[in-house]
């Protein structure tokens, strides 16, 4: 699995616990110690409340710290690590949390642009893609994981969820190809309904 955009992985508020369950989502991942596996981190980002944020900071001096963002100085994987950002969005302080490759010295200003023009859009509305990723991050670890042995070859490794499957009862499904049906019925009630948005 391969992931690379800038991307937002969790709609809502994350609380501490949240928090602390999204900086490894991929945890699971069967490849966690053979392999770099920068590409699943870089780019994803979330919100979080201020109380989270104010820890963070207070956690560890930072890396850095510029005007709206500091770098964690611990490093996640490579030269990926976590980016704080308080940002004000519609005339209100918002925090989020990113993983910014620091090799990239435009990666945090990017990741800044990203959310601002993502958090300023009028009408609330998410991607399908947001919506798989919102699955992922919400889902128990006991009821999400990587496709193993028991799959082809060809999708092993592949992020796969467990859903209701009628009379087969809860069946194992690739995240990625969940049918829309599938999707709603695994998000929350107030996410079901919001339009589709185009991905930038």
């Amino acid at each position: 699995m391969t992931l690379s955009s800038i991307r937002k992985v969790y709609q809502g508020i994350a609380d501490r616990r949240q928090m602390f369950s999204m900086f490894d989502r991929h945890a699971q991942r069967p490849t966690r110690w053979q392999n770099d596996n920068s590409a699943l981190h870089c780019g994803e980002w979330f919100e979080v409340g201020q109380a989270e944020y104010d820890y963070m900071l207070e956690i560890l001096p930072p890396l850095w710290m510029r005007a709206e963002m500091f770098a964690m100085r611990e490093f996640l994987t490579g030269s990926i690590t976590g980016v704080f950002f308080a940002l004000v969005i519609d005339g209100r302080l918002r925090f989020f949390h990113g993983y910014c490759d620091l090799a990239d010295r435009a990666s945090p200003d990017r990741m800044r642009a990203v959310i601002v023009d993502r958090e300023s859009r009028p009408v609330k509305a998410m991607t399908r893609e947001e919506r798989l990723e919102h699955i992922w991050s919400s889902t128990h670890g006991d009821y999400r994981g990587y496709a193993g042995e028991n799959w082809p070859a060809h999708l092993r490794g592949l992020r796969m969820v467990l859903v209701y499957g009628g009379k087969q009862g809860t069946v194992a499904k690739l995240l990625d190809r969940l049918t829309d049906a599938e999707v709603s019925a695994k998000l929350p009630v107030h996410l079901r309904y919001l339009p589709d948005a185009i991905a930038a």
